[in-house]
């Protein structure tokens, strides 16, 4: 298993690698590092994993598109779910995830998702609707969502 982080080239990854990218809560200090179970769990695995959990984020970053360090990450990102094979989505209910609800707006379309939103999470409902409306694989857990990551990579 490879594990890239931004600000890493994306463009280094083999055309032939399964890439999974693991979207969902980050809030720092808010969410916990759910992105670090799945790279444990998945250790063995042939894939590589985009996790957009930035070492040496800094909260002062402006969320503005001239701010060059912000423009890097948002640019990661969505260069990687576009790339992904895979898109992870968890919600943790302890978060508000604006952005991966945005995100999994962006992406219902594609056919690449596998959400997992628990009880508790402030939009559940929404997320179940949209999910349901396009199809998208939903599981109930953590470990359900891994079960689902590796039965989807030994069929890629």
């Amino acid at each position: 298993m490879s594990i890239l982080k931004p600000p890493t080239d994306l463009k280094c990854i083999r055309p032939s690698s399964f890439v999974v990218f693991l979207a969902g809560s980050i809030e720092m200090g808010t969410a916990e590092d759910w992105q670090s179970k799945v790279e444990k769990v998945l250790n063995d695995e042939e894939i590589v994993l985009l996790n957009p959990r930035r070492g040496e984020w800094n909260n002062s970053w402006k969320s503005n598109i001239k701010n060059t360090k912000f423009r890097e990450q948002v640019t990661w990102e969505l260069d990687g779910l576009e790339r992904a094979d895979l898109i992870i989505m968890y919600f943790s209910p302890q978060t508000k995830s604006p952005i991966s609800l945005l995100e999994l707006g962006l992406f219902a379309h594609q056919n690449k998702l596998v959400v997992c939103c628990p009880k508790g999470f402030w939009r559940k409902g929404n997320v179940d609707m949209v999910c349901e409306r396009y199809k998208i694989k939903q599981v109930s857990n953590f470990k359900k969502l891994i079960s689902y990551v590796k039965k989807f990579e030994k069929r890629g």
